[in-house]
Formats: C-alpha cells, sequence, structure tokens
C-alpha cells in the first residue's frame, strides 16, 4: 500500500486516495467535503468516462432520436443546432441513460446484442478512466498545486479486476497511486440501496458473465421472450443479485490491496481532520 502505517499517513506530505464500493455509500459525500476543504483534487471516474471516453457515444445516439424528428433533423443536417451532452459530478444521467435496460423497445428497452454492446463500451471506458488516475494525480499537483487529491471511482470498478492476483494490472497501477479505502455498508445499508433502486431503477453496468447468467435465469424463471421484458422489472429483479455479487469482490479488494471503513463512518465525517484521523485508524487496524 503507498502507506503502509497511521504514521506514514499523518505525515505525508501528498495524500491520495481512491474511494470504492456500492453507490450510494458516500463516495461523492466524501469526496465533496474533502474537494470543499480547498487542498483536495477530486477526480472522478465515471465523470472522465462520460466526457472523455463516451462522450461521443452519448451524443451519437441523442442526434440518432433527434433526426427521427423532420424539423431537428433539417436544422441538423444545416448545422444550426447542436446537441450534446451535460454531464456533470452530480448529474451522470447521460451516461445512465445511454447504457440503457434490455427488453420491450416498445418500453424503451434495448435489444440484448445492443445492450451487450454498450455494456463493452462501458467496461473498455471505466477500465481507460481508472488507468488515466496516475496523470491526474500527477496533474493536480504539476498544473493546480494541489497537494491531496481523491479518486471517486465507480461501482463497477470491482467487476474488472482480480483482487485475489497480486499482479493484476489495474490494482496494481492504483495501489501505486492511490490507497484504496473501501466504504462498505451493513445490511441496513444494502436493504436502503434496494429500496432505494427498487423506486427509481437506474442503468448500471455487469460483469460479462454475470450479466449472462442473470439474462437466462429471467427469461427462464419469467418464462419470456427478450422483446416481452419488461426492462424496469428485469434490473429491478437483477439489483439484489449484483449487489451480493460485488460484495465478497470489494472485500477482497480492501484484503489484499486497501483499507475499510464503514458507510457510517463517512456520514459522520464533517471536516478534513475527521477524515485524516478516520484513514490513519483504518490503518491501525
Amino acid at each position: 500500500m503507498l502507506y503502509q502505517t497511521a504514521q506514514d499517513w499523518r505525515d505525508a506530505p501528498q495524500k491520495r486516495v481512491l474511494f470504492f464500493g456500492m453507490s450510494g455509500l458516500g463516495k461523492t459525500y466524501i469526496s465533496n467535503i474533502l474537494r470543499g476543504s480547498g487542498s483536495w483534487f477530486h477526480y472522478s471516474i465515471d465523470y472522465r468516462i462520460g466526457t472523455r471516453y463516451m462522450g461521443e457515444y452519448i451524443a451519437d445516439n441523442a442526434k440518432f432520436e433527434a433526426m427521427k424528428n423532420p424539423f431537428l433533423r433539417e436544422l441538423l443536417l444545416s448545422d444550426s443546432i447542436y446537441i450534446g451532452s451535460n454531464i456533470t459530478f452530480e448529474n451522470l444521467t447521460p451516461v445512465s441513460s445511454y447504457l440503457g435496460k434490455p427488453g420491450d423497445p416498445t418500453k424503451g428497452g434495448l435489444r440484448m446484442q445492443e445492450y451487450r454492446h454498450r455494456q463493452e463500451q462501458f467496461r473498455r471506458a471505466e477500465i481507460n478512466a481508472l488507468h488515466d488516475t496516475e496523470y491526474f494525480a500527477e496533474r493536480a499537483t504539476r498544473l493546480y498545486g494541489y497537494s491531496n487529491f481523491i479518486c471517486d471511482s465507480g461501482g463497477s470498478i470491482c467487476e474488472w479486476v482480480d483482487a485475489e492476483n497480486p499482479q493484476d494490472p489495474i490494482l496494481t497501477e492504483l495501489s501505486k497511486t492511490c490507497l484504496m479505502v473501501w466504504i462498505k455498508g451493513d445490511e441496513a445499508h444494502t436493504e436502503e440501496l434496494i429500496r432505494r433502486f427498487d423506486r427509481a431503477p437506474k442503468p448500471m453496468s455487469y460483469q460479462p458473465e454475470f450479466l449472462q447468467r442473470a439474462w437466462e435465469d429471467y427469461l427462464n424463471q419469467m418464462s419470456l421472450s427478450e422483446a416481452d421484458v419488461d426492462p424496469d422489472a428485469f434490473i429491478r429483479w437483477t439489483y439484489a443479485q449484483a449487489l451480493a455479487h460485488r460484495q465478497p469482490r470489494y472485500a477482497a479488494m480492501a484484503r489484499n490491496w486497501g483499507v475499510t471503513v464503514t458507510a457510517d463512518q463517512i456520514s459522520a465525517i464533517t471536516s478534513e481532520d475527521d477524515f485524516n484521523t478516520l484513514i490513519a485508524q483504518a490503518l491501525e487496524t
């Protein structure tokens, strides 16, 4: 690890951390607190994905839909209007909307072939954005003068790594740049995430093997064909399984490559000093 002891962390002139865990447990919350202190640079993996690696896919998809309207088509062909996504750290909806949901096209679903294609685009984009972490950490200091650095990773980071492999290329690179910090939720947090997702299901990315199993199981259990699948029903059905699938993968990342803090500990933080103390405690244990 980048910092082996609590004293290493306290004495470090530059503090660099990467947060990982399920979306909704506090990664962006703590990132915003640290960024607001004035000495931390906030690098969002999802923002990098949406602006650098999937921006054209997202814009082209919006243009494709707009071209179906004769009025908008004429304006687009004459370069009279411009279509682009307005992605921010707080609003990453264009990325999830592009990923979409599989199922009945009359209910907004995508054919599974197209859905898998977009999933693969996202997988490559996230891996590339993760590999950009070192560059942004160095850039934050060299260009902007920030001494400290946060990498706010996406919930699917665990899908593209093998935490039990000491030579895993992604984790090897990231751990040389940042202290890997798992924000761990308990059963109550998991239940709340499921309730929240059930109220407003949002597209997410899946490991290909997991997606294949979930899709086949859903079609078999519900006795449905691909075209009959309600997109929201499928991703609601899949979400709890995705949480259970990811939990041991996060745990292995923390056990072999970093430290663990709880979502309750993160939610109690109100200052940079609170955060530094929490990380020192995590390194001690």
